[in-house]
């Protein structure tokens, strides 16, 4: 697992030049707008919600002494709280929203690598946009299930630094799931493509670690980061598809 992590991670280092040598920029130019204005509204909400979550952490402290001090460390938990669900809603909202236009961005790339694109599911824009909804509506609720109790283990002293970096494996985890699904979506069914990935989960937590950190570079990691993961993501998964397809005619 930890050499596909690194395969994935190694995968974006050609990204820039292939988007330019395959002329991709213009199917991006819609999700990047979409990951932009999602990301301001998702972070104005956040900014209202962090006072209100903050007053009502701090009402769990009922003595007087070191009130002021931990109504300012429960404004600072809040912060955290909200900003790790607002990257979960974030990353899924965009990912579903804009699954009609990575389909030809993956097919491309398959083209470009092996000469043929084999297409084993031919689905609309509709049908693109219905299971992008539907994938990431699954990953949500199962990431929130995960992410919660994580998030609660972290208070307790010394076992947080863990729980910070185990939530982050998690959503990278997630976030390289969804950027894969894009080329699965025409090669597998929905059941057999959460299976594809839990076999090779090393490549989606590689790729989700990029884009994870992307999301800390303000504004432009947000708008570069959607073209970037999905055509690293896409070279990784395409070339494990054409070695399975190879050992398979092989054996």
């Amino acid at each position: 697992m930890v050499k596909n992590i690194l395969n994935a991670i190694k995968a974006y280092a050609g990204t820039f030049k292939l988007i330019g040598q395959l002329g991709l920029w213009k199917y991006f130019g819609i999700p990047m707008a979409i990951s932009f204005f999602t990301a301001v509204l998702i972070g104005f909400s956040a900014w209202g919600l962090s006072d209100n979550l903050g007053a009502f952490i701090s009402k769990i402290w009922f003595w007087e002494w070191g009130a002021d001090t931990f109504k300012i460390i429960s404004e600072f938990i809040a912060a955290l709280i909200i900003i790790a669900f607002g990257f979960i809603i974030y990353r899924h909202l965009v990912m579903a929203l804009s699954a009609p236009f990575m389909s030809p961005v993956s097919e491309k790339i398959e083209k470009h690598l092996f000469g043929t694109t084999h297409v084993h599911r031919k689905t609309s824009n509709t049908a693109q946009l219905w299971r992008g909804i539907k994938i990431n509506l699954r990953n949500l609720i199962r990431e929130l299930l995960i992410s919660i109790p994580i998030i609660l283990i972290g208070f307790i002293p010394v076992i947080g630094l863990a729980s910070s970096v185990l939530l982050f494996l998690v959503q990278s985890y997630y976030a390289g799931f969804g950027n894969m699904d894009y080329t699965l979506e025409r090669h597998f069914k929905y059941s057999e493509s959460i299976q594809f990935v839990r076999q090779n989960k090393g490549i989606a937590i590689g790729n989700g670690i990029v884009f994870m950190l992307m999301l800390l570079i303000p504004v432009v990691g947000i708008i570069l980061v959607l073209p970037l993961s999905v055509t690293a993501a896409s070279t990784e998964t395409l070339k494990v598809l054409q070695n399975n397809k190879t050992l398979n005619k092989t054996v």
